[in-house]
């Protein structure tokens, strides 16, 4: 455990450790990708805003495939951490970044579970031990200064590592804020729209190509098109 408290709020962290301006959109012009439709890769915590999700009453919980409803609460509010909603629109709780990565974890991403367990169990004792309230219930600077000593790695119990599995969370999260809504996330194309990805499409005309970014978007999965139809009754829009 590190020796410092990283959840003081007034606490100072090292030179160059914490990004000079982490919004949303600079993540997105850093990977060079706005405009784009997936994102992926290591980097600084993504934002620091409040949310204003955080004020809204609390969703329907959909069925879970392979995380507990304790283990999806402690990774829905650090998706929002790391994508929240703010002026520019919907962040990673609305685009149920979480509902995707449960979903991928009990698929094509199982070999990242036990990360997973391990690492959101140790999120939530970190918190009651040194706060004394669950993740979900500390005020936002707290929850932002935890993550970011995860970023740091100077926190113990994670698989691989703290700072790897900040990696894996952040990479997950931007994947299902990102991803086609086939998949579980991106609901309401929030992700897409945030991008200004334009939606998928088989054939572009010249007029098409020519307003890039700025072609209004079709909000269309990719399996909404016969061609690319799964047949494993998941398949749609925003069906998962």
């Amino acid at each position: 455990m590190a020796q410092d408290d990283p959840t003081m709020p007034d606490r100072e962290f090292e030179p160059g450790a914490q990004p000079e301006n982490p919004g949303r959109r600079n993540l997105l012009k850093g990977a060079g990708l706005v405009g784009a439709a997936a994102i992926g890769g290591s980097g600084a915590l993504i934002a620091q805003q409040p949310s204003p999700a955080q004020n809204e009453p609390a969703p329907v919980r959909e069925a879970l495939e392979v995380l507990t409803a304790a283990e999806v609460e402690t990774l829905e509010v650090i998706c929002d951490c790391l994508i929240p909603s703010d002026e520019l629109g919907p962040g990673a709780r609305e685009a149920r970044a979480a509902h995707f990565i449960d979903r991928a974890l009990a698929g094509p991403d199982a070999d990242d579970l036990e990360a997973f367990r391990i690492g959101l169990a140790a999120v939530e004792d970190y918190a009651r031990t040194v706060v004394g309230k669950p993740f979900s219930q500390i005020i936002r600077d707290r929850q932002e200064s935890i993550l970011l000593a995860l970023q740091q790695n100077k926190l113990d119990g994670f698989m691989p590592s703290a700072a790897g599995f900040f990696n894996l969370l952040r990479n997950h999260t931007i994947n299902g804020t990102f991803c086609d809504p086939y998949y579980g996330g991106n609901r309401d194309f929030v992700g897409w729209d945030m991008i200004r990805y334009p939606g998928v499409r088989i054939g572009a005309s010249e007029r098409d190509v020519e307003l890039g970014a700025d072609l209004p978007p079709n909000h269309q999965s990719a399996y909404d098109y016969l061609p690319y139809t799964k047949t494993d009754g998941r398949g749609g829009a925003n069906r998962a």
